[in-house]
């Protein structure tokens, strides 16, 4: 999968496609090489990248300070860090595409 990768240091990296303004916050299927989210935030002030954070903490079951955007602040395509992630929200992460 080209959207969700396993870095050296247990880490994940997910490659997403962000629509913001959304009726409500959730994954929708792949968007080219990345995984297509939507978020019922709008894109405003950073509280896109803010709901974005808190969706993907909560999905994978880590603290909201274990996910950090890594690209993509002010742009749809985004690369997202999330450390600490188990087993079980990588095979969750990965029964999405």
């Amino acid at each position: 999968m080209d959207w969700l990768r396993e870095a050296g240091d247990g880490s994940l990296v997910l490659s997403l496609h962000v629509q913001p303004g959304a009726k409500k916050t959730e994954f929708v299927g792949l968007h080219g090489e990345a995984m297509k989210l939507r978020l019922a935030a709008p894109p405003v002030d950073g509280k896109a990248n803010a709901a974005l954070t808190v969706f993907l903490a909560a999905f994978c079951g880590v603290g909201r300070s274990a996910v950090s955007l890594l690209s993509g602040e002010t742009s749809r395509a985004k690369r997202v860090r999330i450390e600490g992630a188990g087993s079980e929200a990588l095979a969750r992460l990965r029964a999405l595409g």
